[in-house]
């Protein structure tokens, strides 16, 4: 497992639900491109109304003329990394945004891993244990006490 924390740079490419890389979702393409690169990460999210350069309104509302909604292609790993991605993005993004920002890692673990084991750097921080199975840090001091925490990338 890739260990990520403390400093890092976050990649975000701003594109439409319909654009596409041969007859293949573009954003799709962007996460397995991303994923070939040993990246950290990589996560899509669907947008609900929006407008870039175009000028164009995309919208989910009801009646819309336009179904091509926003997306993001969010990518988080070291500043490296994320720089050697860049020159594929060339390629791939013809149309839309991409942007970068510095930002702070605090927790990168996934699913499955354990979090409890003695002498993990989580169970030395007080982290996991019993009440946080789900390994998605809402047990935490300061989570939310439904289990519903934020998940980190």
């Amino acid at each position: 497992m890739t260990r990520l924390t403390g400093s890092a740079l976050r990649l975000t490419v701003f594109i439409g639900e319909h654009d596409r890389w041969h007859h293949k979702p573009l954003y799709a393409e962007i996460v397995h491109r991303a994923h070939a690169a040993g990246l950290a990460g990589a996560s899509v999210f669907r947008g609900i109304e929006g407008f870039g350069a175009s000028s164009l309104i995309h919208t989910s509302r009801l009646l819309s003329l336009s179904e091509d909604l926003p997306v993001a292609v969010v990518i988080v790993d070291t500043e490296e990394r994320v720089r050697a991605f860049l020159p594929q993005l060339d390629e791939l993004v013809t149309e839309g945004l991409v942007t970068l920002d510095g930002c702070e890692v605090i927790t990168y673990t996934g699913r499955g891993h354990p979090r409890t084991a003695a002498g993990t750097d989580d169970a030395a921080a007080g982290r996991g244990g019993p009440a946080d199975e789900q390994g998605d840090g809402a047990a935490r001091e300061g989570g939310p006490p439904d289990g519903k925490g934020e998940k980190s990338l």
